[in-house]
């Protein structure tokens, strides 16, 4: 059994699910951050230990700064370090709006939870993850930021949701350029059009998308995609790797004339 911790933020459901199952498949131990949905993450811990790991469930709101305290006291009581952080959590506007009726609340609401949490939780965990690594350098921590072809694919009825993850993609960078003297290395891996719940609303919109050729694989996406990529990771197998986006997209992003 894995001893190192992984903090998923948002794994009670969706990709952040996908995630830990697969890092439970892994041997790891897995701190669940939810929200409200606490059955949900019991579910998620449920599948974490059949799959082989362990794990522990944490609520949060991730876009509320007051919250992070907790969190992180709660996940060292438990495991005493974290040897992954992957800022998963997030959420799509609640309402898609032509970008000219945005509204400033529907704004923050998304950029709290997309950007503005994971970058302050990030720099609180980093803290924990620099002390960790001057005692272990041959062990030292990696964190994966969860982002989306939307941070280059422009859709004007969710701008708010496009802003966020365009700037996840430079938090990546920042925090790789920061902790690269630690030897921590920081990653994005940026999904395209994954089946979840937050895409359940538009699955007949895609279905024809994909059916008419949007990606070169032509299927939706799944979160234990997402977790396969984020286990290798995690696994250490892309050691010379930091700051690197990694798609997982069905070939969506290639340009085709």
């Amino acid at each position: 059994m894995n001893s190192k911790l992984a903090l998923v933020t948002g794994a009670s459901r969706g990709i952040g699910r996908g995630i830990a199952e697969a890092l439970g498949r892994s041997g790891w131990t897995v701190a669940i951050n939810y929200k409200t949905n606490r059955q949900a993450a019991e579910e998620t811990l449920g599948l974490v230990t059949k799959a082989g790991g362990r794990g522990f469930c944490v609520p949060a709101d991730i876009s509320d700064l007051s919250e992070h305290e907790k969190l992180i006291n709660t996940v060292m009581e438990k495991g005493g370090r974290v040897d992954l952080l992957v800022n998963n959590a997030g959420i799509a506007p609640r309402q898609r709006r032509d970008m000219l009726k945005v509204s400033p609340e529907s704004f923050d609401e998304v950029m709290a939870a997309n950007l503005r949490g994971p970058f302050f939780l990030t720099q609180r965990i980093a803290e924990t993850m620099i002390n960790h690594a001057a005692r272990n350098a041959e062990e030292a921590p990696k964190i994966i930021n969860i982002g989306s072809v939307s941070a280059f694919t422009a859709t004007t009825t969710r701008a708010e949701y496009c802003l966020s993850k365009a700037g996840v993609s430079m938090m990546t960078s920042l925090w790789a350029a920061r902790l690269a003297e630690y030897g921590i290395n920081v990653y994005e891996i940026r999904p395209g059009i994954i089946d979840t719940d937050m895409t359940a609303g538009v699955k007949e919109k895609y279905d024809r998308l994909i059916a008419g050729g949007l990606t070169l694989i032509p299927r939706w996406g799944k979160p234990e995609d997402i977790g396969k990529l984020t286990a290798a990771i995690a696994d250490g197998l892309l050691p010379y790797s930091t700051g690197e986006i990694i798609t997982v997209d069905g070939g969506f992003h290639v340009q085709r004339l």
